[in-house]
């Protein structure tokens, strides 16, 4: 096996503005994206506006920049160094119609209240960078989870496929998080490659999936079967939101789906937690509105009517 050489901790890890697959984070020794310890890479671009994003970010495909007013000095490197005019007047907040997220104004930046996100990487890089953890996957039976935003809608997908072919020949688990949106053509060519797919339903009622996320679901629940129909491994993540899809009516026809034969390795049932707000905020976008997750009990009572249907396979978090 020819193993992929990993980049040092010095290399550049990736590069603002080039050809290739636009990634806004990749995390090491994660615990709750699969089997065993994993590094998710994070690939932007997502078909979903859900109302309680937590990775805002990973929504538009092109690099955007997040600033940070609370760690601003106000020194105005910012401006001296933007070729763009998009910092000027001596104000340090960003005129994100002017913004090309080129990343200038974040090596000038003092205070490190500038982040880009969105970094471009070959297949090639992502591999090297996965491979670093070679010895914890091996340990631990774990790997590699692809997420987002949403992986199946990264461009160009040609490069997410090389990049699974390049971690499978490493002998690398390769799980795919996916919120189910993309034409099935895609999930079929991944079906050679991926191990799993962690595959999210925000809503089985069409209507309330458009009111909270902006599409309709039927795309989805059609995938989600057809994933079934061709032995994919699969693992149901239920993000509930109180207020929103948290109630026995909501679990209900999940659970009808299992008792129609839809296969689930794993029910995962995710309470909401509020990290994308403050993400939202320095993306310039407007503010999040305020969401509460579920309690522990309504949680637990959840968790009771997939196991007295007879799927006990149900857990809480991830």
């Amino acid at each position: 096996m020819n193993k992929i050489d990993c980049p040092s901790a010095a290399a550049p890890q990736g590069e603002a503005g080039r050809d290739g697959l636009s990634v806004f984070d990749i995390q090491r020794y994660c615990i709750h994206d699969g089997e065993g310890i994993r590094t998710t890479v994070f690939f932007k671009g997502c078909p979903l506006r859900c109302a309680w994003c937590h990775n805002p970010e990973s929504q538009a495909g092109k690099p955007e920049l997040l600033w940070n007013e609370e760690r601003c000095t106000g020194c105005g490197a910012c401006e001296a160094a933007c070729l763009q005019k998009a910092v000027w007047g001596g104000c340090p907040e960003p005129d994100r119609s002017r913004c090309i997220a080129c990343g200038a104004c974040v090596q000038a930046c003092l205070g490190s209240a500038r982040q880009v996100a969105g970094i471009r990487y070959s297949p090639e890089e992502l591999a090297a960078a996965v491979c670093r953890d070679r010895m914890f996957y091996e340990e631990s039976g774990g790997g590699a989870t692809l997420s987002g935003g949403e992986v199946l809608a990264a461009e160009p997908f040609p490069a997410v496929l090389e990049l699974c072919r390049l971690l499978k020949e490493e002998g690398i688990s390769v799980f795919i998080d996916t919120c189910g949106q993309a034409p099935f053509e895609r999930f079929e060519q991944l079906l050679e490659v991926a191990d799993c797919f962690l595959y999210d339903i925000k809503a089985m009622d069409s209507q309330k999936h458009r009111k909270w996320t902006g599409v309709g679901n039927e795309l989805i629940l059609q995938n989600l079967w057809k994933l079934h129909l061709n032995g994919a491994r699969i693992r149901l993540r239920l993000p509930l939101v109180e207020g929103v899809n948290a109630e026995e009516e909501d679990i209900l026809p999940v659970i009808g789906l299992l008792k129609k034969g839809l296969r689930a390795e794993k029910i995962h049932l995710l309470p909401y937690h509020d990290f994308g707000r403050s993400k939202a905020q320095r993306l310039g976008h407007v503010s999040q509105p305020s969401f509460q997750a579920p309690s522990r009990e309504k949680l637990e009572g959840l968790a009771e009517l997939f196991r007295g249907a007879g799927f006990p396979q149900v857990v809480i978090g991830g």
